[in-house]
């Protein structure tokens, strides 16, 4: 039983860890779209721009999609088939533990010896963001949207791991296109 009481806390923490570092994704896509007529792709700069991230994440993005694009055997092309765009949304998360008692020290006090005594401790309050990348992927003839993907997850605010990070944002939502093929 006392192992048990051991393992517990460390599964927990475990838990804690991996779901923070996953990015959750999903797709949508229109089933009348012959996916394997697409061949060419250039980016949407109109909506591109209305992303409200940086300059240097859009082009760490654009960088990764690009990548993964040309991984899959697309072209880069002045007269598209697909037209990327992008957009983002980001939310503020707040955490406060407030375990607000707890015993105070030990020592010596203006009384008669030393004793110990209750207390309050100070709440604990960590900030996270949590971004989504959706990755818009438009029929450059038709002016339709034809596949979609979105990636949420947690944001590193490390600046060396934020391209690793996005990165990994981009790599799990394009394995999602083209709908229908198994990685």
């Amino acid at each position: 039983m006392k192992t048990f009481f051991r393992i517990v806390p460390l599964l927990a923490i475990l838990f804690v860890v991996t779901s923070c570092s996953s990015v959750r994704v999903a797709a949508d896509y229109d089933k009348n779209a012959s996916f394997e007529d697409y061949k060419t792709f250039a980016f949407f700069k109109t909506g591109i721009d209305k992303a409200e991230i940086s300059d240097l994440d859009k082009r760490r993005i654009l960088r990764a999609i690009e990548a993964e694009l040309l991984a899959k055997g697309y072209t880069k092309s002045d007269n598209p088939d697909l037209l990327v765009s992008l957009f983002t949304k980001s939310q503020q998360r707040v955490d406060v533990y407030n375990n607000a008692w707890g015993y105070g020290a030990w020592g010596w006090g203006p009384g008669w010896g030393p004793g110990w005594g209750w207390g309050w401790n100070q709440p604990s309050v960590t900030t996270s963001t949590q971004g989504t990348l959706f990755i818009d992927l438009i029929d450059a003839n038709k002016k339709e949207l034809i596949w979609q993907g979105m990636g949420t997850g947690y944001l590193s605010r490390n600046l060396e791991k934020k391209e690793e990070r996005i990165k990994e944002f981009v790599t799990k939502i394009m394995e999602k296109y083209p709908p229908g093929v198994t990685q």
